[in-house]
């Protein structure tokens, strides 16, 4: 909880998320990524903004930010579907790429052991902040979470200084990143101090996203971060080259969201006139929608 509090972030090891899981994971994903532009096409569903299947290069674009970021993703829902919602478009089926069998079983391996870390991180802090053990996860329970991984392609955007993951703070709940194969991961904390993040080997970064900041009025903030070429993205690119891996750069993560319908506003001690304020009540899948067209996913 106060690791939440001072920097918006914290480092976990977590047994249930297994190395061989991960790197079986990013294997994949590198495979996926280097298709053809038009084999990923087919998996686009900008019809429900991006929400499930692919999501094409300069299409997202950080609030705050002008051009487009140069990065892929693909979104797949973790977790059971509700069965009654407001919000059908937040938690659509998910779209599985042809010729890969074994995708749903990657897939749901990782994706499922992350979100148990997530799971984990939020009734520790839920403890920390003095509210009910399961304060977050009950809310969290039928949640549109998603196991979303962007893929960059270090062989044409691989530049010194390169943005392929302009500055932004994430709209959900708790987001997790895996270990990823190239750094470039940069983070600010909540005194504007930016970081460069090493994640340890076994280990996984936790961060605050908005939903986290409003459930605790503003006691959490979301916590900003970004993705760029370094001189050390470059130094791993040259030998990945000459060891012909793939030069795809893959993040790994899961974000944990609110469940669409429940409603975001300060709990417990939190709960104040001023909190309410500046935080007021709304269904936690109108703020996702809000945030949507904000980052240019759904047309307004």
């Amino acid at each position: 909880a106060e690791a939440l509090h001072v920097a918006g972030a914290l480092v976990v090891r977590d047994p249930r998320c297994d190395a061989a899981d991960s790197a079986h994971f990013l294997d994949v994903m590198e495979r996926y990524f280097g298709r053809s532009r038009e084999a990923k096409l087919v998996d686009a569903r900008p019809s429900i903004h991006y929400q499930v299947g692919v999501t094409p290069d300069h299409v997202e674009v950080a609030r705050g930010r002008v051009e487009a970021d140069p990065k892929w993703r693909f979104m797949w829902r973790i977790g059971p579907r509700p069965t009654h919602t407001r919000y059908h478009e937040l938690n659509a089926a998910p779209v599985v790429p042809d010729g890969m069998p074994e995708w749903p079983q990657v897939m749901d391996v990782w994706g499922h052991a992350m979100l148990k870390s997530v799971e984990s991180v939020a009734r520790a802090a839920a403890i920390g902040f003095g509210l009910d053990e399961d304060a977050f996860v009950e809310r969290m329970r039928w949640g549109p979470h998603l196991l979303a991984p962007t893929g960059c392609d270090l062989e044409q955007h691989g530049k010194l200084g390169k943005v392929f993951a302009g500055k932004h703070c994430d709209l959900n709940f708790l987001t997790i990143h895996g270990k990823s194969r190239f750094p470039g991961l940069r983070i600010w904390l909540r005194d504007g101090t930016p970081m460069d993040v090493k994640v340890p080997e076994g280990c996984l970064l936790v961060q605050a996203g908005k939903q986290m900041e409003w459930l605790t009025g503003g006691y959490v903030r979301a916590g900003a971060h970004e993705v760029r070429v370094t001189e050390e993205t470059i130094h791993v690119m040259e030998e990945k080259e000459r060891r012909g891996e793939s030069l795809w750069r893959v993040s790994s993560t899961v974000f944990g969201h609110i469940a669409s319908d429940q409603v975001l506003q300060p709990l417990g001690k939190f709960d104040t006139p001023e909190a309410l304020e500046r935080y007021p009540p709304i269904h936690a899948g109108e703020f996702v929608q809000q945030e949507l067209e904000a980052i240019r996913l759904k047309v307004a």
